[in-house]
Order: structure tokens, then C-alpha cells, then sequence
């Protein structure tokens, strides 16, 4: 059953607002408005600045769990690395997935160092999608653009 939409408005960050029903609907109409669609295909798209909404597409919206990632990438730099300045040590983060799936399987509790679990599954999540983007730009990149 469709979501029914009543209203659309303008918001000031350039999006569309929907209030009611009819979701397809308003879907279409964000399509028939939008100046450069979104094509997906096999090569990397190359999205706009305003096609990348880090603030409001993503700290916006969780501010909280963001600040709870970041301690716990702060607490991890503790464990692994004293007394050296926060960094990504990625010879000792090599597992993403199995340790996501560890700290999945105890999501909704505290980890014995006081870091959500689900803190965890955020952090490794955003670790194996780095590397996975890393990996596609690499193989995407001509040999005389590597060597540039």
C-alpha cells in the first residue's frame, strides 16, 4: 500500500518536503524536478557538491551516533596505539567484516571498555566501506594516473 503524500513544498536547502500519502507520486515528482539525474551504470558517477550532502545528508541526521563512532575510534587509538596521536593503524584492522559480525552479535550492550558494540559495528562498517571505495578508485585509475 502506497505511503499517500498531501503536500510537497520547497525547503530551503534546495529538497522537497512530502507530508501525506502517495509516495510513487512523489517520487516522480522529485525525478520530473530533478536537472541531472542520478544514472547508475559500471563506472564510478561523479556526484556534485550539492549531490554529496555530508552535513545535512548524514551528521544532520545522526549527530549522536557519529559523536559515539568517534569515541570509539578515539578509545580503539587508546587500546592500540597509547600515548600516540589518533590514526588509523590499518595493519592492525585487517577484518572488517568478522568484526563487525563479533560486535553485531552483541549489538544493544556495552563492550568490557565501555564502547557500545554498535559503536563497533558503525566503526568497522565505515572501515570496509573506505577500503572497498579505495580499492574501486584504484581500479579505476590508469597506470599513468597511479604514477602521477
Amino acid at each position: 500500500m502506497p505511503i499517500k503524500f498531501t503536500d510537497m513544498e520547497q525547503t530551503n536547502t534546495g529538497g522537497v518536503k512530502f507530508t501525506g500519502d502517495y509516495f510513487d507520486e512523489a517520487i516522480e515528482y522529485v525525478q520530473e524536478k530533478e536537472t541531472t539525474p542520478i544514472k547508475f551504470t559500471e563506472t564510478p558517477i561523479k556526484f556534485t557538491r550539492k549531490q554529496t550532502p555530508v552535513y545535512s545528508g548524514v551528521l544532520n541526521y545522526f549527530p549522536d551516533a557519529i559523536r559515539e563512532v568517534a569515541q570509539c575510534s578515539y578509545m580503539g587509538n587508546q587500546q592500540h596505539n597509547p600515548d600516540k596521536p589518533l590514526h588509523w593503524d590499518r595493519s592492525k584492522s585487517g577484518d572488517e567484516l568478522d568484526a563487525l559480525t563479533r560486535h553485531l552479535l552483541e549489538a544493544g550492550t556495552i563492550d568490557t571498555d565501555g564502547v557500545r558494540h554498535s559503536a563497533k559495528v558503525a566503526w568497522r562498517a565505515l572501515a570496509n566501506l573506505q577500503k572497498e571505495i579505495e580499492r574501486s578508485n584504484e581500479e579505476h585509475t590508469s597506470p599513468s594516473e597511479q604514477s602521477e
